[in-house]
């Protein structure tokens, strides 16, 4: 692994509007080259998908709420800061990508990106990981789902609209003063609107991702939400409860919590540790992103009404399922590329 003092300046290669705020550290970039697998095989029945492929680690959108965090103890580093500002680059992603499905491709029926960070961090304007390994999928046929908050993904454009693809936008809150709590540095939600607009009217297949859902916190916002990401060109959602897996994670979520919503905390984390017995976090799994009580259940029917009202794509059966014990996983379904 390779340190680099002076990280190479997106900025130099594509103009960009101003989206939010810069991050107030000094960022650290380390080039990797991967020498094992790119494709990462999925093996929770919480996730609605069975590959993915992560061309960096960390991430500078810096949510507080990210289940991804905990991934970044593995290199060495914390789940804090670090991960907001230490981001490591698999150079070689998109080769590495290509002798995999070589190799593998007749097992392999989809691919997400991404899993452990944004797959269109600033970052990616100038490595283009992101967009050869698209570039490889498109050659090998295989179908694709991204999930981002940047509209960094507009650029790929000519590569998205050949390919079998589908990106959802990650847009749990409305408004930048409802997001700034949780999501300091990403981009504003409208920009993220504006981003999946241009998509769709590009011809390309876009959806919403309203999670993370915060109790009594943003589950009164997802009609709202379905409604202008209808609008906005979206025919597929989907939503999930707010995940806190390790003892790291939630001791800065609570922290940072604390730091910038204070009259709220209590509220807050009192509503998650209804929905999960008491805990902040669920081990079970099939049950990790969904909650168990009256609130939940309304959310979820709030979500289904909506779903169902605003005209997005119909599944077999409710887009979202009511929580019972070992129920189907919410995403399952809606990242189903057959």
């Amino acid at each position: 692994m390779r340190h680099i003092n002076n990280p190479p300046n997106p900025y130099h290669k594509y103009s960009a509007e101003f989206l939010g705020e810069p991050p107030p550290t000094k960022l650290e970039i380390f080039e990797e080259t991967a020498t094992r697998k790119i494709i990462t095989k999925n093996n929770s029945p919480d996730v609605g998908f069975d590959f993915s492929v992560n061309c960096y680690r960390g991430c500078i959108h810096a949510c507080t709420y990210c289940f991804a965090r905990p991934y970044h103890e593995f290199l060495g580093y914390g789940a804090g800061t670090d991960f907001e500002t230490k981001i490591v680059v698999k150079t070689n992603a998109p080769e590495l990508l290509r002798e995999e499905l070589k190799r593998a491709r007749r097992t392999i029926d989809s691919l997400n990106f991404s899993f452990t960070t944004d797959p269109y961090l600033p970052l990616e304007a100038s490595y283009e990981l992101t967009r050869n390994c698209l570039k490889v999928c498109r050659e090998f046929k295989i179908p694709v789902g991204i999930v981002t908050k940047s509209p960094l993904v507009v650029r790929d454009i000519d590569v998205l609209r050949d390919a079998d693809v589908t990106v959802y936008f990650s847009i749990p809150f409305l408004t930048v003063e409802q997001s700034k709590p949780f999501e300091p540095f990403a981009p504003t939600p409208e920009a993220r609107f504006r981003a999946m607009k241009i998509l769709a009217e590009n011809k390309i297949s876009v959806g919403i991702a309203v999670a993370p859902i915060i109790p009594a916190y943003n589950d009164a916002q997802i009609p709202a939400l379905l409604e202008k990401a209808k609008n906005h060109g979206a025919t597929k959602a989907f939503m999930s409860l707010l995940r806190l897996p390790t003892e790291s994670l939630r001791a800065y979520f609570t922290e940072r919590l604390a730091e910038r919503l204070p009259t709220k905390i209590d509220k807050i984390l009192n509503a998650l540790k209804r929905e999960r017995d008491g805990k902040l976090n669920s081990s079970d799994f099939g049950n990790r992103m969904t909650g168990k009580t009256e609130q939940w259940q309304l959310a979820v029917k709030l979500f289904n009404l909506h779903y169902r009202r605003l005209g997005f794509e119909q599944e077999k059966s409710e887009p979202v399922k009511i929580t019972e014990q070992k129920q189907t996983p919410i995403q399952r379904s809606l990242f189903d590329f057959s």
